[in-house]
């Protein structure tokens, strides 16, 4: 583990930045400084299609007008660079590589409307469909000749049926029971390395010790602790907060209008204002007045704030 307490804050360069990823951004900032710790910038861009050209670039000086800085990132450089997934992809077939060699994953032939189609539960509007393990015990020279065809595969992780936990900083003992585990993607069919899977690799060789995100990760995490543990490394603290919601209850996004750091820019606002709004948001301040990013830092603890799991509902 490093010497010095690091965390980090990993936007996708999608669009821009707006207040939901801002109170993250700020949590994870306050989260590390106030342990005396370094903060890392990652952008993960590996989603090529979703990628805006000029993005990358307006999230980095929307985060320096809020008052965040960091000490590496991809426009400082630092001794764990590259700092873009996309230049990444290397590290990540390694790590592959390692879990195929160990027999931790295994090829599958499935389409995603194939694994809808059996599905063993039915499915809520918006959950993830369950793999029902098509393809878990598939004969090693079936597999092999299907690949040889050129059948397009994507390849998952042997889950083992075993209940996990882990202790988060803001929400306590996360539990998922044996029965909510099942084999996920760790490389698409088109080659492309799964977020778990490059999050895992990223945030072990940066060195992160405690991983600050929204709460909606949570499902993640359990998956990202089982690729620690096959790839022999230990996982980091996790600490998950609440999301920010639109007026329409959603996770606020950018086709929620007015609600990103560069409309508030662009219309005068002052960025002590939106901190002073987020701190009161996420419960940091009782009263609702400008502040700076340096001012919440002194007694801040990531203890201290209130789980929400419905989220917190931007007015």
């Amino acid at each position: 583990m490093p010497t010095r307490p690091r965390g980090r804050f990993a936007p996708s360069p999608t669009g821009d930045l707006h207040l939901g990823s801002a109170s993250t951004a700020l949590l994870a900032w306050l989260a590390a400084r106030s342990r005396g710790g370094a903060f890392v910038l990652r952008i993960e861009d590996l989603d090529t299609p979703r990628v805006r050209e000029g993005s990358r670039d307006r999230i980095l000086e929307d985060l320096r007008w809020l008052g965040l800085d960091w000490d590496e990132g991809p426009d400082v450089g630092g001794p764990h660079a590259p700092y873009e997934q996309a230049m990444r992809r290397d590290r990540y077939r390694d790590a592959f590589e390692r879990l195929a060699r160990d027999g931790a994953v295994y090829p599958c032939f499935c389409s995603r409307k194939d694994v809808a189609r059996s599905a063993s539960a039915p499915q809520e509007p918006g959950d993830e469909i369950r793999y029902p393990g098509t393809c878990r015990d598939l004969p090693a020279e079936v597999a092999e000749k299907r690949l040889e065809e050129g059948r397009a595969a994507s390849w998952r992780f042997r889950a083992p049926a075993a209940a996990l936990e882990f202790d988060d900083a803001v929400r306590g003992t996360e539990t998922q029971a044996a029965s909510d585990a099942w084999d996920f993607v760790v490389r698409r069919a088109d080659g492309v390395p799964s977020y778990q899977l490059a999050v895992v690799v990223d945030d072990m060789e940066m060195e992160i010790d405690e991983v600050v995100r929204g709460d909606d990760l949570v499902p993640s995490t359990f998956r990202q602790i089982l690729l620690y543990r096959a790839l022999g490394w230990s996982p980091p603290a996790f600490a998950h907060v609440p999301l920010l919601l639109g007026a329409d209850g959603a996770r606020l996004s950018k086709r929620h209008r007015g609600t990103s750091l560069r409309e508030a820019r662009e219309a005068g606002v002052s960025a002590e204002v939106v901190v002073g709004r987020l701190a009161h948001l996420l419960g940091l301040r009782e009263a609702l007045a400008p502040l700076r990013a340096n001012d919440l830092l002194d007694g801040f603890s990531l203890r201290r704030l209130s789980p929400a799991p419905a989220g917190i509902v931007v007015r």
